[in-house]
């Protein structure tokens, strides 16, 4: 089939739910992409932080095939053996103690308020705590939970009513939180690092005032690492550059390296309050998904992958920071960690800027609003690579 046959049957057959530009990819290997008329693409989107080791990775496709070969699915009324495997390593390497396997981000959002509100109604069943904090400029996902934890109302439009007892407040401003806590709250929820919001990082003060509001006021932490964790903001996960353990942590993008997978991970405390039968996933803890993320997490979780993350951020920034010293017209902030990073620009549209590189440098760019330019490369990616990148937005400001 041509390109122009293939768009036309899925524009037929697909409900429109995205916008896509007029191009099919079909394979990739390492950090590029190739579409179906043979053009390679460098990749700075990484699925969305989904591809952290890049693509046709031998030791993904090992992992994968060993696995298919044994035992693909079976109900989770019965015992497999990747997903125990998994656990133990992320908990392990955590603060957590158990861990709910699902196959999304916003199934992990779903498990996480489904737990925080168990844990309330268990622990004060006189007067259940039920009510939700989150932040506003957030994003947790699409499902009715995700994206009524989602401060921001351009996902709510045509989707209402959201559902009920979820309060906004405002990342580093620890006083908004603080006026809308009492007894009925159980759980404040927020991203250490807002990706889709536009890549704000949270101030160390605000994550340590939250923390010590929820042990004051007896409320869950929730971090959604989604997008921030695994290594791409610098560290295994966001929250060790803070020194601020939540109770319970979402995780998926890139922990199965482009499999599906969702994962909750919860201390004993929260996990004492849920029982058979509260929470369940069909096609959760998939063998193959598990097998796969068994491989992909002890390749990031390595010392030297991480540091080498850091090197890379390095750089990255101090390209970054030299374009906008050289544009400081036209881009007026830096943001991010690690190798997921924001360039502000002032005037012009982030789109413009990441159509045009696609389409005169072959290099794949996302937005994070309408004002910021995403970089989110595989974590595999090479400084020569950050070069390409960086100078063909600095061509296009040109």
């Amino acid at each position: 089939m041509t390109t122009r046959e293939i768009i036309d049957l899925e524009q037929k057959y697909i409900l429109q739910t995205y916008g896509r530009p007029e191009f099919v990819l079909e394979k990739g290997d390492g950090v590029h992409i190739v579409d179906t008329d043979g053009k390679h693409y460098l990749d700075f989107v990484s699925g969305l932080s989904v591809n952290a080791l890049g693509y046709n990775n031998s030791m993904i496709q090992e992992a994968a095939n060993a696995q298919l070969g044994k035992l693909i699915h079976v109900s989770n009324l019965y015992h497999t053996i990747p997903a125990p495997q998994l656990a133990q390593l992320l908990c392990e390497h955590s603060f957590a103690d158990r861990v709910f396997f699902c196959n999304s981000g916003t199934e992990s959002i779903e498990a996480a308020l489904k737990f925080a509100r168990k844990w309330g109604y268990r622990n004060f069943e006189d007067a259940p705590k039920n009510k939700i904090i989150a932040m506003n400029n957030s994003f947790h996902g699409r499902t009715y939970g995700g994206i009524s934890a989602t401060g921001q109302p351009r996902y709510h439009q045509g989707f209402g009513p959201m559902l009920p007892g979820i309060e906004f407040a405002d990342l580093n401003d620890l006083e908004s939180v603080e006026k809308i806590a009492d007894g009925q709250t159980v759980a404040v929820l927020l991203e250490p690092l807002q990706a889709e919001g536009g890549i704000h990082s949270a101030d160390p003060a605000f994550l340590e005032g939250v923390r010590a509001l929820c042990d004051e006021m007896k409320m869950l932490l929730i971090f959604d690492e989604i997008q921030c964790g695994l290594g791409r903001a610098g560290s295994l996960f966001c929250y060790e550059q803070y020194g601020v353990a939540p109770d319970i942590m979402t995780l998926a993008k890139p922990l199965a390296g482009g499999l599906p997978i969702g994962a909750t991970l919860v201390t004993q405390d929260v996990a004492d309050a849920v029982e058979p039968g509260d929470h369940a996933a069909t096609f959760g803890a998939h063998p193959v998904s598990c097998a796969v993320a068994i491989e992909v997490f002890k390749t990031i979780s390595d010392s030297e992958f991480i540091a080498g993350i850091q090197e890379k951020s390095a750089y990255l920034f101090g390209k970054l920071s030299a374009l906008k010293d050289k544009h400081a017209d036209k881009v007026t902030e830096i943001r991010g960690s690690g190798l997921i990073a924001g360039a502000v620009l002032k005037e012009i549209p982030a789109a413009d800027a990441m159509n045009a590189v696609r389409e005169n440098n072959d290099i794949l760019l996302c937005v994070a609003g309408p004002d910021v330019v995403r970089f989110l490369p595989p974590l595999v990616i090479e400084k020569e690579h950050i070069d390409a990148a960086v100078n063909a937005l600095d061509e296009f400001l040109n």
